[in-house]
């Protein structure tokens, strides 16, 4: 009797314990985790937004060598480094069917890990406005093509949960160098409430895009911060 007692205890706790959302992959989707990217190369899956043409094109032709987003290992993990010196860089990644889909009702939260290696000297989001690492989130445009979005950032000196306005867009402070830099550290926000946390309104169903960011124009300093494991979580 005991030992038939065994399996129905077992599959009891599986049913009730929490799934960690990395052993389910209906639970998440990958954005992008660098995996099968060529060391030294550009990311493959993402884009310069062309503010003129409002078109996303290769990023090729964008980079340079003072602000790059390049594909780097270390330890046997690969993932992407984004650099700045005394410039400012964007790469982004369009919500649609030829890279990922989002809908906020299934998949709320937003996932990555990233690690500060320098960030702006004495930089602040309420001033001097640099950014060693942030992930924006765009979730629409107006008439006039200006868009509304959270950029969550890597801040240099601004404790984590800060929040700066600048009308259409919010800057939520994820991470702070004052709590140290050099590890990696994984960071899940709840994309609708801290929309309706900033926008004091529910946000629309679908984003139109992810984009990572990097700059030190403002400081006229330099920003080294890694991305990986970009991920959306039910």
């Amino acid at each position: 009797m005991q030992f038939l007692m065994i399996p129905a205890l077992v599959l009891f706790f599986l049913l009730v314990m929490d799934v960690d959302p990395a052993s389910d992959p209906d639970r998440q989707i990958v954005v992008d985790n660098f995996e099968h990217e060529e060391v030294g190369e550009l990311p493959s899956k993402w884009r310069f937004l062309n503010s003129r043409t409002k078109r996303y094109e290769a990023l090729e032709q964008y980079m340079a060598d003072d602000e790059l987003f390049f594909i780097a290992r270390e330890g046997g993990r690969t993932f992407l480094r984004g650099f700045t010196e005394g410039e400012a860089q964007r790469i982004s990644m369009p919500n649609r069917k030829d890279h990922f889909q989002w809908d906020l009702r299934e998949h709320p939260t937003l996932r990555w890990d990233w690690r500060a290696i320098e960030l702006p000297e004495n930089a602040s989001e309420r001033d001097k406005n640099d950014t060693g690492g942030a992930i924006y989130v765009t979730f629409r445009t107006d008439w006039l093509g200006r868009p509304q979005s959270i950029k969550y950032t890597y801040s240099s000196t601004l404790p984590v949960d800060t929040v700066v306005s600048f009308g259409r867009l919010k800057v939520i402070v994820a991470a702070s160098g004052a709590d140290g830099i050099g590890e990696w550290t994984t960071i899940s926000r709840d994309v609708v409430a801290d929309y309706k946390r900033v926008f004091d309104r529910d946000p629309p169903d679908k984003p139109l895009s992810i984009t990572l960011w990097s700059d030190s124009d403002d400081t006229r300093s330099r920003a080294t911060v890694d991305f990986d494991d970009i991920k959306l979580v039910k």
